[in-house]
């Protein structure tokens, strides 16, 4: 493995308000442990509009970051440079510091991993309940697997004028409809909707695979009941998918190659997630 963190401890954070619910520590705690790293990996606390300030006054002993809400656009506007993902979300989870720091949104990869994991098969049409700030990276996932239509369903028609834009960049066609209507049949559905959220959409029929990104409540995903264990895929699969990715970043450099022994890293991982329960939902 190429490292890039060269002698000595090497700082890392997961930023953003609020924070303390983060499994970001643990899940690369475990990563740097299996990889022979010497990560200080730490939550700080950065609300809206603190990003470029916060960044201002690291040293050189910061080597990234993993950012959540609400701090995804700063992160995209502060970075030099950024990958395709990021370049089409306008959004940007993970940043690799240094004089140019670059960027990439891996949350897109995350849940591909999470659909491919729960074996997938193809996909030509998808939905996404809610349009928050994890839709537009679940867009461009279900495009990335195939999808060419996809179905929205929101509360406020106002804020899918993003998602329409982005399916045109990426040639897909986005239909938006209240979040009271049943969604139609699809092969592959995303739940953006967070944990106080307290309505559950209704589906014409059931999707082939639904991935709830929200894994916060203490019940289980609110679409158990009526979809069913074996068409449910939790969200912190999603925040695995992501964190795996994450770790490429900050031990190579880069995101296409896979990390020494990566299955047993991502084991690893798994284990340590598991092990910090679920205190919240976490977007990085």
């Amino acid at each position: 493995m190429q490292r890039i963190d060269g002698a000595g401890a090497r700082r890392l954070a997961v930023v953003g308000s609020p924070i303390a619910h983060s499994l970001s520590p643990a899940l690369h705690g475990a990563a740097a442990r299996e990889l022979g790293l010497d990560w200080r990996y730490e939550r700080r606390l950065v609300a809206a509009g603190e990003l470029a300030g916060f960044l201002d006054v690291l040293d050189g002993s910061w080597l990234g970051l993993s950012v959540t809400a609400p701090l995804k656009h700063e992160a995209r506007a502060l970075a030099a440079s950024v990958d395709a993902r990021a370049e089409l979300t306008g959004a940007v989870n993970t940043l690799l510091l240094g004089a140019a720091p670059r960027g990439w949104n891996t949350d897109v990869g995350g849940i591909v991993r999470s659909f491919a994991d729960a074996g997938l098969g193809p996909v030509g049409s998808g939905a996404i309940v809610g349009a928050g700030g994890t839709a537009q990276a679940a867009l461009l996932a279900l495009a990335e697997l195939g999808a060419g239509t996809v179905t929205v369903g929101l509360r406020s028609p106002a804020k899918g004028a993003r998602l329409t834009e982005l399916g045109e960049r990426l040639g897909v066609t986005v239909s938006l409809q209240p979040l009271t209507e049943p969604l139609p049949a699809v092969d592959a559905a995303v739940s953006t909707l967070p944990a106080g959220a307290e309505v559950v959409p209704a589906f014409a029929h059931p999707p082939a695979r639904l991935l709830d990104a929200d894994y916060a409540r203490p019940e289980g995903s609110r679409y158990l009941p009526g979809l069913g264990a074996e068409r449910v895929i939790d969200g912190r699969e999603m925040l695995l998918g992501q964190a795996v990715l994450q770790a490429r970043i900050f031990a190579l450099g880069e995101i296409e190659t896979a990390l020494p022994d990566e299955a047993r890293v991502a084991a690893a991982m798994r284990a340590a997630m598991v092990g910090s329960g679920t205190a919240g939902l976490e977007e990085s």
